[in-house]
């Protein structure tokens, strides 16, 4: 959840009407799958707001030989 309030700029000057956002917002997402939480980072830049969220490493599938022994002791 984000959460942020736009104020309106003070203008000098000419008078001018306009109907420009101003208040508070809210922005919410979920997110899809696992993420890494520990990962995550935002940046401000110019304005916009990038946020980077990494995926979680998924515990890949192994394959685990078997072999059979006989009574003997061999394989």
């Amino acid at each position: 959840m984000d959460t942020g309030e736009i104020k309106e700029k003070e203008r000098k000057g000419v008078l001018r009407h306009g109907t420009g956002r101003t208040g508070a917002f809210e922005y919410r997402l979920r997110l899809p799958g696992e993420v890494d939480a520990e990962k995550v980072t935002a940046d401000m830049s110019a304005g916009v707001l990038t946020v980077t969220v990494p995926k979680a490493e998924v515990t890949k599938p192994r394959h685990i030989r078997i072999t059979e022994i006989n009574e003997s002791g061999g394989h």
